[in-house]
């Protein structure tokens, strides 16, 4: 068997088109620009890079954009009074924080003191007690994309075996939440596999669908895997590449050319998953803009 391409960029492309109508519409009816304000501490090439696309992509469908970019090292004080000035703004209804934060720095007090009605990225406590209670409001731009992706490609989670590798607050726990819950999209059966799993092989083996959220690359290999399983791989890993002028190449959590023969189908890295959070970031900001002029 090979693989299906599930092609991140065509489907972002379509979601971020669809997000363009709802600004326009917003714009014409209630004379209302949606605003997107992104906040970045130091200079981590690959964090530059993802707010640079953010803040193009949020041009591109119409809406306004800024980035606020302090040095790494800012003070936690500083940055707290610099999320709270862009909250203030009208202009404004989305508020993202860049992560990581430098260490200096307490990722869940910045978190805690967003506005939850203008978090599009969804971190805030109460927007993840929301997700788990069934009532979502922003649902982090990830785990969102992950869903869209199945949803569109035909390969709605419902009824089967979904297994995630990973934990983490952005993407391991919130699209287990999302992709249980008793809605369209979801009604998955999910197992959340970590570093302290035992026996993992045997339980990704296991899976209709596979998230691969680990940070480590090729760490899901083709033994690990069953024919037909759907992959989606979140890891953007850099491995190095000395024949490039770049001196590296991005790869996956997932050894894509082993896996993609067994696989019905499966994301690429680059082109899968990133895009899609970007869009779904950009639709999550246009909900926020709605929620502010409709309540």
């Amino acid at each position: 068997m090979s693989a299906q391409l599930i092609d991140g960029k065509k489907i972002a492309a379509d979601v971020r088109a669809e997000v363009a109508v709802g600004v326009q519409e917003m714009k014409e009816r209630s004379r209302v620009t949606p605003g997107l304000a992104v906040v970045l501490v130091g200079d981590d090439p690959a964090s530059a890079v993802y707010v640079r696309n953010k803040q193009r992509a949020a041009l591109e469908v119409g809406m306004d954009a800024q980035d606020v970019r302090l040095p790494g090292d800012t003070s936690q004080e500083q940055l707290l009074g610099h999320v709270e000035s862009l909250q203030s703004s009208p202009g404004f209804h989305g508020i993202l924080v860049q992560l990581p934060l430098p260490d200096h720095i307490d990722e869940r007090a910045v978190l805690d003191a967003l506005d939850p009605l203008k978090d599009v990225d969804g971190l805030h406590p109460e927007n993840m007690g929301r997700l788990a209670g069934g009532r979502p409001r922003f649902v982090p731009a990830t785990p969102l994309g992950i869903q869209q992706m199945l949803v569109r490609t035909g390969r709605d989670p419902d009824g089967k075996r979904v297994v995630i590798c990973g934990r983490s607050e952005i993407v391991g726990k919130p699209v287990a939440l999302l992709l249980m819950q008793r809605a369209y999209g979801a009604n998955a059966t999910v197992t959340v596999c970590h570093t302290r799993t035992r026996g993992l092989a045997g339980i990704t083996r296991q899976a209709d669908i596979l998230i691969a959220a680990i940070g480590s690359p090729a760490s899901i290999t083709a033994d690990m895997v069953k024919e037909g399983v759907t992959v989606i791989d979140v890891g953007v890993n850099r491995v190095d590449a000395p024949e490039r002028k770049s001196g590296y190449r991005l790869t996956g959590d997932v050894d894509f050319d082993g896996v993609s023969e067994k696989a019905a189908a499966i994301t690429p890295v680059p082109g899968g998953v990133g895009p899609m959070t970007i869009a779904m970031l950009l639709h999550n900001t246009l909900t926020a803009a709605r929620l502010a002029v409709n309540g």
